[in-house]
């Protein structure tokens, strides 16, 4: 009888322990088709996309990144890591042991060598990258399970949806609503494609897009409309925004004076105006930053001192460095 007390008094002390284990277990499946069984958080993480970057500082776990990409500056905390690039010999990678290496499907895809030499190495690669705002919020808890910060991404993800449904309720009220053309490449005329995150942007914002039916580019949230259905809508359109970055270098100065655009009313007006590209296209909290800057330009009046308007008050900077802890 002795034995069997002492038999299960060693189950009810184990058990425990093995439940923690388990939990503790997440299985992720990436972009490329990888599944990977995280047993214990990564700890020593190059990340190789900025979105990546950002997103984990703001969940708390900058502290595990050693390695970045060249063009990742934010947050500013994010300068001091080491520059890795999918360009440089397996050695340099070897040489700083990291257990994760996390990328996107255009590296993946086009640095396939690369990626499959760090996987021989036990280097885990993980390939990420959300092309809808509804994507958006399991890619962040897919980050918070490979850095061991799950409940950090929840509140992550709640307290994006908390401010857009506040902002909302404030550009949900103007009676009439501007419409808008956005700029995805000004020397393609190409515009964003439905589902965006830029027209995710634009929407919450209380904007119409003017071009709705555009055709997404294949695989892309870009699509092609070109300068004879853009003029032909100009006198619709009541603001011009262009986004501004690595893959749209416009000026106000450059969009006035592209050639028949004189017929498009915003232009004549004066109402064209450039947006961060990385605020409206990359996957982070700094989208909510994004939206604040675009409410702001169709609507400079809107933001009066009511419990709502608070969503883009003195703290939208304050998403801009935040993190989740």
């Amino acid at each position: 009888m002795r034995r069997l007390l002492r038999y299960l008094m060693s189950l009810v002390l184990v058990w425990p322990a093995w439940m923690a284990v388990a939990a503790a277990e997440a299985i992720v499946v990436d972009d490329g088709g990888r599944r990977i069984t995280v047993q214990r958080p990564f700890a020593r993480i190059i990340s190789l996309y900025g979105a990546h970057t950002e997103n984990l500082f703001f969940l708390g776990a900058g502290g595990q990144i050693i390695g970045r990409a060249r063009h990742d500056d934010w947050p500013p905390d994010a300068a001091a890591k080491p520059v890795f690039s999918y360009h440089d010999h397996l050695e340099k990678f070897l040489a700083v042991q990291p257990d994760l290496v996390l990328i996107r499907p255009m590296i993946d895809r086009g640095y396939s060598r690369l990626m499959a030499q760090l996987e021989r190495h036990g280097i885990t690669v993980v390939s990420l990258q959300p092309n809808t705002v509804a994507e958006m919020f399991a890619y962040w808890r897919t980050l918070g399970a490979l850095v061991g910060r799950e409940t950090q991404a929840e509140r992550m993800a709640a307290q994006f949806q908390t401010r857009v449904a506040a902002i909302r309720r404030l550009t949900g009220a103007v009676p009439e609503k501007k419409r808008v053309y956005f700029e995805a490449i000004h020397g393609r005329m190409r515009t964003f494609a439905p589902g965006s995150g830029a027209l995710f942007a634009l929407d919450v914002a209380g904007g119409i897009n003017v071009a709705g039916d555009a055709v997404p580019r294949r695989g892309t949230t870009i699509a092609d409309f070109g300068k004879e259905r853009l003029l032909a809508r100009g006198d619709s359109i009541d603001v011009y925004l262009a986004q501004v970055g690595p893959m749209n270098r416009p000026t106000v100065a450059m969009i006035k004076n592209e050639a028949g655009y004189e017929l498009i009313r915003a232009v004549r007006d004066d109402q064209v105006f450039l947006v961060e590209e990385q605020l409206v296209s990359r996957p982070t909290m700094r989208m909510l930053s994004g939206i604040c800057r675009i409410s702001r330009i169709l609507y400079p009046r809107l933001f009066t001192d009511t419990p709502d308007a608070a969503a883009c008050g003195a703290d939208d900077d304050a998403v801009r460095v935040g993190r989740m802890e």
